[in-house]
């Protein structure tokens, strides 16, 4: 009769076992979605197929890259914040997508520190400052004192209004004091074909789409941005070691969670980031781009994005680039 009470009340007890908690220790049991917001070959795309290939191997489940890009990385991510916060939706974000664009915009689709649940900080990517050959400027210092003896006279190109590139450059002016004239582009390959032949004078682009111009010798590279040197131009100085000390830039990539996904899964998808960036072949393949691999927890990407907000703030508000 005691066993058969006993074994009524563990039939009893788990009926009131919740299916969440069913639900978080099986996941994943499918395929997962990882929403990338911008196009597909780009540094974002690249970092995010690396990742997302280790990342199943772990897991045991595929994750599915889906480039869903436009409107500087705010169409994708709206996605992810819509999603349902199950884990079987996640997210690819940048400092463009998760720090400038809300800061840029009037209006938001999304707040970043409210609409996402932090998972991993996978990867920085710092940008690599260049001139045309013309340029009588081998140094930062030597390109500072060329702009600041002709103000108004050299023009330099970006990605677009309000981009990480144009906001590098303006992060630039005011801690070398200079001025300069903003040439925007509709993305950095077109302003890379002008530096190329000499119809801007110098701009600041991402590693992995810098690199082959600068090792060709089709422009010269004066600095990286990043707190350090990196693998691929291992002769360039940061700006830091140029004598721009209160500068440095880079964009980072980092995987989100819709908000209110539950710990246990945020737990499980973030140990399975930090697992894929810290295999060899992995860390390899980053620092071949550019990139310095970081897979940290969600709480430190919490905090960068408040800091970055931070950061970038004032640099907005001198462009003038922000809606009204």
């Amino acid at each position: 009769m005691c066993t058969f009470f006993k074994t009524a009340l563990c039939i009893l007890c788990a009926a009131f076992i919740p299916a969440q908690s069913i639900a978080q220790s099986s996941f994943p049991d499918r395929p997962i979605r990882l929403i990338v917001p911008f196009p597909a070959g780009g540094p974002t795309d690249i970092v995010a197929r690396i990742v997302a290939a280790n990342m199943s191997s772990t897991l045991g489940q595929n994750l599915v890259v889906e480039n869903r890009d436009g409107a500087t990385g705010t169409i994708g991510s709206q996605v992810v914040a819509r999603a349902a916060p199950d884990g079987y939706t996640i997210g690819m974000a940048t400092l463009g997508s998760h720090t400038l664009a809300p800061l840029l915009a009037k209006t938001m689709p999304y707040d970043p520190r409210k609409d996402f649940a932090p998972v991993s900080l996978l990867a920085t990517i710092p940008n690599a400052l260049m001139v045309h050959p013309s340029i009588p400027a081998k140094t930062v210092q030597e390109l500072i004192a060329l702009l600041k003896a002709n103000p108004g006279k050299y023009d330099y190109g970006s990605a677009g209004i309000g981009s990480p590139l144009h906001l590098s450059a303006v992060m630039f002016q005011n801690a070398a004091g200079f001025t300069a004239v903003h040439v925007p582009y509709r993305g950095s390959n077109p302003a890379l074909q002008d530096l190329r032949v000499g119809r801007i004078a110098f701009m600041f682009d991402a590693i992995p789409s810098a690199l082959p111009l600068i090792s060709s010798g089709v422009v010269r590279g004066l600095a990286v941005t990043g707190p350090k040197r990196v693998a691929p131009l291992k002769d360039l100085p940061t700006m830091k070691e140029s004598g721009v000390v209160d500068f440095e830039s880079y964009t980072w990539n980092a995987l989100f969670a819709p908000a209110g996904t539950p710990p246990a899964i945020i737990s499980k998808l973030s140990k399975a980031a930090v697992t894929a960036v810290r295999k060899p072949e992995v860390q390899n393949r980053l620092s071949e781009l550019g990139a310095d691999v970081i897979g940290s927890s969600p709480e430190e990407l919490g905090v960068l994005v408040i800091k970055e907000m931070a950061k970038w703030g004032p640099v907005v508000s001198a462009s003038g680039a922000r809606e009204q």
